[in-house]
């Protein structure tokens, strides 16, 4: 590339970006003295720096960088990160003049599409997990494809480490060791935890689809700018995509509620007002794990009080395990008071 954030951008093409004149009449008027870079009189081969301010015929150049989206065929080993201290971040890998950021990630051991923006907006949009934006992945695992595994994955998969079951996504098998995946969420190291919940390894992870983006014939590391007709087809498809988180009660089902319905709650389960951990039914109050209740806080079942690990009882505390109409029942004694 012949501008970089170290050499700047030629004054040429810096008006001819602001909207102010073509590169030929930036010429002509350098030459005639006409421009000026931060106080001084501009010559034919200057460069604009960032934070130096270019007057253009007695007037300030208001410059917008241009819109910038890109696809890059990432190959392992390379961060998605913008951070400068990552030392393979992408964006030093990708050196594109105009800064740019990854689009969600693909993590450090797998390759394939992602797309590059300098859009804050168009990056929120396609960020949000609750836009169902799809995503489709090549897999070669060290194991048959069965008829189980692309069952069990399909319909979603509880990952321990993250505290949440996946959503019922496609998958089907291609090969003996390989399948592919649509996901419609973006959780850290997805298919990896996955697979590894089924009982399989990852030995390959390969994306190749970002909603109507496909890799094509991309070469892995290679990069190209979309189409015109490429950028339109994703503008109009994020229409009714959101960018800012929503309101609570106004979410999708999607993230962290692996299962069931919800009215105003986080995940699992069917509710209507307040929390419920991971399952079972409630009307109000909590639920931590499973069982019913209808008021105050239940380990298993009770209906009213507290109710540690089991049995049943009606006012009180019950620690372990007994029945007990009233006070304290520690084991299996039983104690009226």
């Amino acid at each position: 590339m012949e501008e970089t954030s170290r050499t700047g951008v030629r004054l040429n093409k810096y008006l001819s970006e602001a909207g102010v004149c073509s590169r030929r009449e930036a010429d002509l008027a350098i030459e005639a003295g006409e421009v000026m870079i931060d106080g001084r009189v501009a010559v034919l081969g200057d460069r604009v720096q960032e934070g130096e301010t270019v007057i253009f015929r007695e007037k300030v150049v208001e410059h917008k960088e241009p819109e910038v989206l890109l696809l890059l065929n990432k190959p392992r080993g390379i961060v998605c990160t913008a951070e400068k201290k990552e030392k393979n971040n992408i964006v030093d890998y990708l050196n594109y003049p105009v800064r740019v950021y990854p689009v969600g990630r693909l993590d450090k051991d797998s390759r394939g599409l992602i797309l590059l923006t300098n859009q804050g907006d168009l990056v929120n949009k396609l960020n949000r997990g609750g836009n169902y934006h799809e995503k489709e992945y090549v897999v070669k695992i060290d194991q048959e494809v069965t008829a189980d595994f692309v069952e069990r994955m399909s319909r979603g998969v509880y990952l321990t480490e993250l505290h949440v079951k996946t959503r019922p996504c496609k998958v089907w098998k291609t090969s003996y060791d390989t399948f592919h995946i649509i996901l419609t969420q973006g959780l850290n190291r997805q298919i990896r935890r996955m697979c590894e919940m089924c009982g399989v390894n990852v030995k390959d992870l390969l994306r190749i689809r970002i909603m109507d983006l496909n890799i094509g014939d991309l070469e892995e590391g290679a990069y190209r700018e979309l189409t015109e007709e490429e950028k339109n087809h994703l503008i109009a498809s994020l229409k009714d995509s959101y960018s800012d988180p929503k309101p609570y009660g106004e979410r999708k089902s999607y993230g962290r509620r692996p299962n069931g319905h919800k009215n105003g709650g986080y995940r699992g389960g069917n509710r209507e007002g307040g929390y419920n951990y991971n399952r079972g039914n409630r009307s109000n109050g909590y639920n931590r794990e499973g069982g019913n209740r209808e008021g105050g806080y239940t380990r298993e079942n009770r209906s009213n009080g507290y109710n540690r690990e089991g049995g049943n009882r009606e006012g009180g505390y019950n620690y372990n395990r007994g029945n007990r109409s009233d006070g304290y029942n520690r084991e299996s004694r039983r104690r009226q008071s």
